[in-house]
């Protein structure tokens, strides 16, 4: 069996699958789950499957993605050439997500002929390296209600129960035109210059215990058309990770409290998010010596 997932994997690599673009990738899934003899269902590139459900009983969900990123220039391999070497299987998405992909779904296909006390839904869910509206997000409308899920990321083996949040803001300062050689205008650089360091300085008061505090990093500028005019617009982007302690919201007013420029969230829909404590997953996870931790990064958590 574990030479059949790692076939299976193999052939993801060889598919490329980035984010929209995920249909083939959708299909291998697919065809896999019906050579099992197992239901399929599926919605835009996302794919998943259960058999029948029962309403008495609670929905655990075993997810990960099969979308990736776009390789970046410095690869130093064949990025769809699925080589293995000492035991480690390389090629792009191989760990971001398709080792765990294709873990959970052997574990479904396992356990699909097993009398369990829940329902057990497998879901290979699409565009989530972009957060993107018709990924997890769309194929929860078509789900049961869940109540637990696995998500697969790469960990380092380790369990993530709590994951921050993501707001991105666009933050835009404005000034007065002038010519850069006489006294005139207003430089919308130099207002903006107050507001980064703001972003940069500044310290929120709630500590939490698995994701530590709110970070936020000035990430991206850009302001002026010539050298010799002052600049009456500048804009900068800030990426804000925020914690079980606050909401999207909560953060964003404090913000504008604190700010002259004029600041638009993309979006306030990515909250943190994390298990209560005392869950007994996390208990089983100590007993079987787990670490347990919060992730900086996104995942389909969110």
């Amino acid at each position: 069996m574990k030479q059949e997932y790692i076939e299976l994997l193999r052939t993801m690599i060889k598919t490329p699958s980035f984010s929209r673009d995920e249909d083939q990738t959708a299909s291998i899934l697919a065809n896999f789950l019906k050579s099992h003899q197992l239901p399929v269902y599926r919605q835009e590139n996302n794919v998943y499957s259960h058999l029948e459900l029962d309403s008495s009983k609670p929905s655990l969900l075993l997810n990960s993605h099969h979308d990736t990123v776009k390789p970046s220039k410095g690869y130093s391999r064949d990025p769809f050439t699925p080589d293995t070497e000492n035991g480690k299987l390389y090629g792009l998405g191989s760990n971001d997500a398709g080792g765990a992909l294709v873990c959970l779904l052997a574990t479904y296909v396992q356990l699909s002929n097993t009398q369990l006390p829940f329902n057990l839904i497998f879901a290979a869910s699409a565009e989530e390296e972009i957060s993107g509206a018709k990924g997890i997000e769309l194929l929860l409308t078509y789900l049961p209600s869940i109540d637990f899920a696995i998500v697969g990321e790469p960990t380092q083996m380790n369990i993530a129960v709590a994951e921050k949040g993501l707001m991105v803001l666009d933050c835009y300062s404005y000034g007065e035109s002038g010519h850069a050689a006489r006294e005139e205008g207003v430089n919308a650089i130099y207002k903006a210059l107050r507001d980064i360091e703001w972003f940069k300085a500044y310290q929120f008061d709630k500590i939490s215990e698995h994701l530590g505090p709110v970070k936020m990093s000035v990430t991206q500028i850009n302001s002026g058309s010539q050298h010799n005019v002052v600049p009456d617009t500048c804009h900068f982007v800030v990426d804000v990770r925020v914690t079980d302690k606050y909401t999207l919201n909560e953060v964003l007013e404090i913000i504008n409290e604190q700010v002259l420029c004029e600041v638009q969230p993309r979006s306030v829909r990515l909250n943190s998010s994390g298990v209560v404590p005392g869950h007994p997953v996390i208990s089983l996870a100590k007993e079987l010596g787990m670490k347990a931790y919060g992730s900086p990064t996104l995942s389909d958590q969110a």
